[in-house]
């Protein structure tokens, strides 16, 4: 089967209310591809299927070791990942169609290894007619409501740390670095993430792409999704480090793939993948 392969970019969808989850309607998947939404995480798979709901499980059984398929947000067994997903769709009652719509979360900043890594496991799982890509960062503020405007964000997740300046959805600029909550159990003290999420805000505010968008997106705060936002010394420490209001998303931890859904039925919708 051929398989299209994009990346979401631009503005962010009118495909549904901002900040809701993906509405689960039967009757556009009976005229449209099945939309599905895929977040692979260091700690978490997530999965959202129109129409049938979203679903998690740990990333492997291996979690969090040298062994796990996902490491430091990257596909590290391609076999692993395939079985994590693929256990996890057969728990839906009826089997998933071939030539779905796909879209999936990824890093921000990946590489072309990481993303064709992410593809093949993604079309090995759900033989999808369309593969769409979109940076976690990005998903994450579309499904919390926060895509309009100027935004800087946060993802600190198990085992990386996102940061991006967003406008309209659009990412501008952003960093990341391998270090996450999971550190805090391995020992790491808070401040060591505390002090990576702040120099990395620190980076965007000098970086000359969003020099002006930065410190306004500030005065609303800091939006953290992800497993820091649920860590409440951790949101406590980056406030002090950066002296300005942190605030966790609605639903920090489903934000991503609430995002992902919504960009999903918006690709699905769409008359060429009809």
């Amino acid at each position: 089967m051929s398989v299209s392969t994009t990346v979401v970019s631009g503005q962010q969808s009118s495909s549904g209310p901002a900040g809701a989850a993906p509405a689960d309607t039967r009757a556009s998947a009976e005229t449209s591809p099945t939309a599905i939404a895929v977040s692979l995480g260091s700690g978490q798979t997530h999965v959202w299927v129109a129409g049938r709901g979203g679903l998690s499980c740990p990333s492997g059984d291996t979690v969090g070791t040298s062994h796990a398929p996902v490491r430091r947000g990257r596909v590290a067994e391609r076999s692993g990942c395939i079985d994590v997903l693929a256990g996890l769709i057969r728990r839906y009652r009826d089997p998933i169609p071939a030539g779905s719509v796909v879209v999936v979360c990824r890093p921000v900043l990946a590489s072309a290894t990481e993303q064709d890594a992410l593809r093949q496991v993604a079309a090995a799982v759900f033989a999808p007619s369309r593969l769409v890509f979109i940076d976690t960062v990005r998903a994450a503020a579309i499904g919390a409501g926060a895509g309009a405007g100027s935004l800087v964000i946060a993802d600190v997740g198990a085992e990386i740390i996102e940061v991006a300046a967003l406008r309209h959805g659009r990412v501008l600029a952003a960093h990341r670095t391998d270090i996450g909550t999971r550190d805090l159990k391995r020992g790491a003290p808070t401040e060591l993430l505390a002090h990576a999420t702040t120099r990395m805000i620190d980076e965007l505010r000098q970086d000359p792409a969003v020099e002006a968008l930065v410190p306004a997106a500030l005065t609303r705060g800091l939006m953290v999704v992800g497993d820091g936002a649920m860590t409440p010394t951790l949101m406590v420490k980056i406030a002090a480090n950066l002296r300005i209001p942190v605030r966790s998303a609605v639903a920090p931890w489903t934000a991503a793939l609430n995002g992902a859904g919504l960009a999903a039925m918006s690709v699905a919708r769409h008359p060429a993948t009809r």
